[in-house]
């Protein structure tokens, strides 16, 4: 059989991430006619459990908590929507508490998704519980999270736009390894999905289809490049 599908959704607070993941599962599971489930992100549910947030020596319990959840449900399903994932842990660790120790585990957990998808921030912050830090924050998590995934080579599409849109540009993004999935071994080991889905080592590590990213993205991954960001 083959391993269920990951694809993980990963962007700054207030940026449609659980909005998009349930739409998404349920978009795919109607497309595909395969077993879908999406994971919630176990942040929410800590915070709104404890009735704060966690501290520094209690982000590797929730990097590990939520990686545990989407193993769970990879073992019953056949794709699985991940509302975040350790990378998420890994860059508010350096945000709030100013500590990089997470970011290799982190790295080496999220490598288990087919497809990642980073949620843009064309999204009008809204305040949503406890683990919501405000509009300020959301500019530098974007940042620590395109600069860890382009250090370790982590394809990802941007996903941009509001409503339909934003889900159809998912869509867009994760029916390449749908298709390389269903695909022959002897067409997989040949790279003829490599581009697409990051199942090789010539990945590109942004959307491959330039014309797919919106102008303010093309602006901001260049301001990034003139700054020597990545």
């Amino acid at each position: 059989m083959q391993p269920a599908l990951l694809v993980a959704i990963v962007g700054a607070e207030s940026t449609g991430k659980t909005t998009l993941a349930a739409a998404l599962a349920e978009a795919l599971a109607r497309e595909s006619g395969r077993r879908v489930a999406w994971v919630p992100e176990v942040l929410r549910e800590w915070c709104d459990h404890t009735g704060r947030t966690p501290l520094a020596h209690e982000q590797a319990s929730m990097m590990r908590a939520q990686h545990e959840r989407l193993n769970a449900a990879a073992e019953t399903h056949d794709i699985v929507v991940c509302d975040t994932t350790a990378l998420m842990t890994a860059v508010y660790s350096r945000i709030v508490f100013g500590d990089r120790s997470l970011d290799e585990r982190a790295v080496a957990l999220h490598r288990r998704a087919g497809v990642t998808l980073l949620t843009a921030l064309d999204l009008p912050w809204v305040p949503d519980g406890l683990q919501r830090d405000g509009p300020q924050v959301r500019e530098p998590v974007d940042h620590a999270l395109r600069e860890l995934m382009h250090r370790h080579g982590i394809a990802h599409a941007i996903v941009a736009g509001s409503g339909q849109t934003r889900l159809q540009n998912a869509l867009a993004a994760t029916r390449p390894a749908l298709f390389a999935q269903e695909a022959p071994a002897s067409a997989r080991r040949g790279g003829l999905f490599t581009s697409l889905t990051g199942l090789g080592n010539g990945a590109a590590a942004r959307w491959s289809c330039e014309c797919c990213v919106p102008a303010f993205e093309r602006a901001l991954q260049g301001a990034a490049s003139q700054a020597g960001r990545y």
